[in-house]
């Protein structure tokens, strides 16, 4: 029990789990969103369930330091660039990110209407089986900075479980905040294709300072509350579906028509 006056180790564990619930936010933003397709009674159920699994992941990656050691060595040569299996996981995680985002904006400014059909129900499974694949890629960016920042493997444990705790209190009303403002969501959207685009550089050897991100991302944050402070004196909130325009220009085309009759 030396642990409990030990000062560096209280030290490292506050060090640690501040880093942790920082690289965190983005698989929180990206978990509510996913969540935000199922219906309202079953999102905190999906949001529980994808932080818990993104906790595991992170604890059986720390039980296996070595293998994530391997996972440095090269394991083939292209296009003069020696790739090794955590830049494979940065590239496939990072272009199933921009993917993702890509369609999630597309789906809210263009809406259903423009898509023939009837679009099947987003499953439950399959929400839960596209948190789990970014787990893989955002715990491996956490582990890999726990085991820089700390030598005991329970501080480690205890500060992931820590963040984690603190995630899952915080995702209920930041799930709730980024799908009551359609333009916040949008943001978090612009966000993850920020994130995306760093884990493609960082898999091809291209490092991009974390500071540099997260103050483009506090920045946008700044910018993007007085923007909704400004509108909470306008009555009328902001639509991005186009089926907002296309009611607004055929009220233009109808009242245009009036007046030519």
């Amino acid at each position: 029990m030396d642990w409990l006056t030990s000062t560096e180790v209280w030290v490292a564990l506050l060090t640690l789990t501040t880093l942790e619930v920082v690289l965190g936010i983005d698989n929180v933003i990206f978990i509510s969103i996913l969540a935000g397709k199922l219906p309202p009674e079953r999102r905190d159920q999906a949001r529980i369930i994808g932080l818990s699994l993104a906790m595991l992941m992170r604890i059986a990656l720390l039980f296996s330091i070595n293998w994530i050691a391997n996972l440095t060595e090269p394991l083939f040569d292209l296009f003069g660039h020696e790739v090794s299996g955590r830049d494979l996981i940065l590239l496939g995680g990072g272009m199933f990110l921009i993917y993702k985002a890509t369609h999630e904006i597309h789906e809210k400014l263009e809406g259903e209407e423009g898509h023939s059909g009837v679009r099947a129900p987003v499953s439950f499974a399959a929400v839960i089986v596209q948190i789990l694949l970014l787990d893989i890629v955002f715990s491996l960016d956490s582990v890999i900075t726990a085991v820089g920042m700390a030598d005991d493997l329970g501080v480690m444990i205890a500060a992931v479980v820590i963040a984690v705790g603190v995630m899952l209190v915080a995702s209920g009303p930041l799930g709730a905040f980024v799908q009551a403002h359609p333009t916040v969501k949008m943001l978090a959207l612009s966000f993850l294709l920020l994130i995306g685009t760093s884990l493609v550089a960082e898999g091809w050897h291209f490092h991009i300072p974390k500071g540099y991100v997260y103050f483009a991302m506090g920045f946008s944050v700044v910018v993007e509350a007085l923007n909704l402070r400004l509108r909470a004196r306008s009555a009328e909130p902001v639509h991005l579906h186009q089926a907002r325009i296309n009611e607004g220009v055929a009220r233009i085309a109808e009242r245009a028509t009036k007046q030519m009759s």
